[in-house]
């Protein structure tokens, strides 16, 4: 809880996941009630400023906007500077964007897609908050990695979210065969992800690489109509090829036994 109940609070405003297609209903991912909060807030962190002001755009259709879009403030994440070495935001910047709370505003945090601070770079503000003694409320939304394994099913008592695998196809095929081994030993599903237009070269390395024991599961376009989830061993995905779509996210998991 915050030392001073006169600050504002840290809100992390869940997204929709329809990257990369044509924007549903947004009633049909997000709760009426986050709705309503999103509309009422005046500040706001984000990675990027063009895709939030749709996101607001598709809240006022719902739940009007307290303010119009144009007087909202909407600020974006420091990005990495070249050079720098540096991989988060400075304790400095980040207290930058915390201000408003300290004027007793509530703030809120908004990913790409899904819940912020998952596989997502908010998480540095998230942390600062903590830090600052600002309080965190996480408002309920869809988290593809989630979803993903409730639909896999693979382990969903132990599972580990690895992030993106290298590039280059020598060190992804040794970080997969590392992966494969991990969960073997430790009867652990593991979730990663990759850019969508890489998604075709991922599932050929995952096909070539794992034993055709190891179960993979593949989700695809969550939330939206056509999406879909797959889940089979290797050997089978082997045997009946999918043709992996280059606009939509995708989530992977692998379960070895």
């Amino acid at each position: 809880m915050s030392s001073d109940p006169a600050r504002g609070r840290l809100l992390l405003v869940p997204n929709t996941l329809d990257l990369g297609a044509e924007a549903g209903d947004i009633q049909d991912v997000l709760p009426l009630g986050v709705l309503r909060e999103a509309a009422r807030l005046r500040h706001w962190v984000a990675e990027n400023a063009k895709t939030t002001r749709a996101f607001l755009k598709r809240v006022d259709a719902v739940a009007p906007l307290s303010q119009p879009l144009q007087m909202l403030s909407i600020r974006e994440l420091p990005r990495p500077r070249k050079g720098s070495g540096a991989t988060q935001p400075s304790a400095r910047e980040l207290q930058a964007l915390l201000a408003p709370t300290l004027a007793g505003e509530d703030l809120g945090l908004i990913s790409e897609a899904g819940l912020p601070g998952v596989a997502d770079p908010g998480a540095a503000l998230v942390e600062a908050a903590h830090a600052a003694g600002t309080t965190v409320i996480s408002l309920p939304g869809p988290s593809s990695l989630m979803l993903a394994l409730a639909a896999s099913g693979l382990n969903g008592q132990s599972f580990a979210f690895v992030g993106y695998l290298p590039v280059d196809a020598a060190e992804r095929a040794a970080r997969l065969r590392e992966l494969e081994a991990a969960s073997r030993r430790l009867g652990q599903t593991q979730l990663l992800i990759e850019t969508p237009y890489r998604n075709a070269a991922m599932l050929s390395a995952l096909t070539q690489t794992l034993a055709g024991t190891t179960r993979l599961s593949i989700s695809c376009g969550l939330t939206l109509a056509d999406g879909w989830t797959r889940s089979q061993t290797i050997a089978r995905w082997k045997a009946a090829p999918l043709q992996m779509p280059e606009r939509l996210p995708a989530v992977f998991a692998l379960l070895a036994s």
